[in-house]
């Protein structure tokens, strides 16, 4: 049996009858047929649930004449993001703020729940970082798709058809390579940030490792702000006029 978190046993306690024929059903072997669901995942489930929470109290309180402090918070991320999504994309940019709000949310949640007793960082398992980049990938090409239809893919074959057969292969691999790279560095860098935060609590009194506590928020805010920069970057790249 794995090492569960209390929240992880919770929802096995609960569910393991469900899930582990489910995912027969898919022809997946759980590991242990009593503990189906990882703590990664039940992580995510927890984030998932805390954000539907507080997007359903910020819609019931939304107000043009007194908006509440929860409304000027999200305002003012949407304002953030859409900033540079025009800076980066151009004037074109509002419909893709809503997907990068989202993203930027749920990775910045994921990167901070480590520092809670008894949770863990989703995203210092691989598995959860690379679903982002996945996620963040299909999305770029689709808006690409839909932004030029099939003269997206002239993108590929760069600026001179003579050097399609060379530049096919090359912009492939470099496209696929951007999910492994957006993985990497999401995973590498809060995973050595749990793992430093967790010996420094535990080798010193609680007031030394305050400052291993403040970095780690530092580096959630800043692998999160990586993260949905390099993927506006990549719409940037799919959704400009010039396909």
């Amino acid at each position: 049996m794995p090492e569960q978190l209390w929240f992880t046993h919770l929802l096995n306690s609960l569910f393991a009858g469900v899930v582990t024929p489910f995912l027969r059903l898919l022809h997946i072997q759980p590991k242990y047929a009593d503990a189906p669901i990882s703590n990664s995942f039940a992580m995510e489930f927890l984030i998932f649930g805390f954000l539907l929470i507080v997007f359903v109290l910020l819609r019931s309180r939304l107000s043009v004449d007194n908006p509440g402090s929860l409304q000027h918070t999200f305002e003012w991320l949407e304002g953030l993001i859409q900033d540079q999504s025009n800076e980066i994309i151009g004037h074109h940019s509002e419909p893709y703020t809503a997907f990068l709000m989202t993203l930027a949310l749920f990775i910045l949640c994921a990167n901070l729940l480590g520092l809670i007793p008894s949770f863990e960082s989703p995203t210092a398992v691989p598995i959860v970082p690379l679903g982002c980049a996945i996620g963040a990938f299909f999305y770029y090409q689709t808006q690409g798709f839909k932004h030029a239809g099939i003269k997206y893919l002239a993108h590929f074959a760069g600026p001179m058809p003579a050097l399609a057969p060379l530049m096919v292969p090359i912009e492939l691999i470099s496209h696929l390579a951007r999910v492994l790279s957006l993985t990497i560095r999401l995973f590498a860098n809060m995973y050595a940030g749990d793992m430093v935060t967790l010996v420094f609590i535990s080798l010193l009194p609680i007031a030394f490792p305050i400052p291993f506590l403040i970095l780690h928020i530092f580096v959630s805010l800043l692998q999160t702000y990586i993260f949905v920069l390099l993927t506006t970057v990549y719409l940037q790249g799919a959704v400009s006029e010039g396909h």
